[in-house]
């Protein structure tokens, strides 16, 4: 048996920066944090030669051009393995439409743990590139890329992404009392509602070729992520939470279906009761949000959003790896060294 956990992440600013769309034309740059909740994933040797998988929801097919699931289905495919095997997936946090790019982090998991499987080294960069392969190229999803590569590289980062199509991954490498101090000044709130990102990213992707509103205010997102970091390295709380406020004012701007009257009056009651700024999590419509307040002050927001549910998200350093590796004895690994190639 083979297990990998990959985490989940929570994204500052500079989101829709990673649309291809946008990216291709202009650059793109995304600061984000991993944080300890994670996907597993495991993989185990079938007896027979069929495929079950198990998320949801369990599939039994086969072969793997059965399967419903199409990222599994793909992921299989590339990696070249039809059945045999059993695989399981459960996460800290359910999946979809929360805003923690779980699917991204799914998908991540399911590479390594598919490459584990076959013998294969490959390295974080290996994971994210081919995961976002995966989601956007092969099963056309609408997504950008920050979510993969957080999940892959984990940690505090600055992701930029270049007009080449090439990504870099830079850790935000500061005073660890300032980023523990914004870490304990953030709160996180379960809306109870979750969404699918597609329709939003779709027309924010379909925005961001022309309208040339949507490309001022991207163009404003990625400015606000360089000086997001500059307020960490100088250690400006306040600083911070002003900058995440503007950036959720101009995240409103890109999509009628990021936010509604209810979002907005929570978001507007904890800053009301003190809280410097914030946002919702993810392409919007639901999910998590996420208040910068500082700490006497997290009581009486608690209180004051007493309908919403809230849940501890604290930051991690740790990327995509594996947890527990137990090849069988009987020959069923495929073993097949690439030389770090997927």
């Amino acid at each position: 048996m083979i297990i990998g956990k990959a985490p989940l992440r929570m994204s500052f600013l500079g989101g829709g920066t990673d649309l291809p769309s946008y990216y291709r034309k202009f650059g793109g740059l995304v600061v984000s944090t991993s944080i300890d909740k994670y996907v597993f994933v495991a993989i185990n040797p079938k007896f027979d030669e069929r495929l079950r998988v198990s998320y949801s929801v369990t599939e039994n097919v086969n072969h793997s051009g059965e399967l419903k699931h199409p990222l599994v289905k793909t992921a299989l495919e590339l990696k070249n393995i039809r059945g045999g095997v059993e695989i399981t997936s459960i996460a800290d946090i359910p999946s979809g439409g929360t805003g923690l790019g779980s699917s991204s982090s799914f998908t991540v998991c399911l590479l390594q743990v598919l490459s584990a499987y076959n013998g294969e080294f490959c390295t974080p960069q290996d994971f994210a590139e081919t995961a976002s392969h995966i989601e956007i190229n092969l099963c056309g999803e609408p997504i950008g890329k920050q979510d993969q590569y957080a999940a892959a590289f984990g940690g505090l980062n600055m992701i930029e992404f270049h007009q080449d199509d090439s990504v870099q991954v830079t850790p935000v490498v500061c005073n660890q009392e300032y980023l523990h101090k914004f870490e304990r000044q953030t709160l996180c709130f379960y809306t109870g509602r979750t969404r699918s990102a597609s329709d939003i990213l779709q027309e924010q992707s379909a925005r961001s070729r022309d309208d040339q509103i949507v490309i001022d205010s991207l163009n404003a997102l990625k400015n606000l992520a360089r000086d997001f970091v500059k307020s960490l390295y100088a250690g400006d709380m306040q600083a911070m939470g002003s900058i995440l406020h503007e950036g959720w004012i101009l995240k409103r701007g890109l999509s009628a279906n990021i936010t509604d009257t209810a979002i907005d009056r929570h978001y507007e009651t904890a800053r009301n009761e003190g809280a410097y700024g914030g946002k919702l999590l993810g392409a919007g419509g639901g999910g998590f949000l996420m208040v910068q307040a500082p700490e006497e002050r997290h009581d009486a927001i608690v209180r004051a959003l007493s309908g919403l549910r809230p849940v501890s998200l604290p930051f991690s350093t740790e990327g995509s790896r594996i947890i527990f590796y137990h090849p069988p004895k009987n020959g069923y690994l495929k073993g097949k060294p690439t030389n770090g190639q997927m």
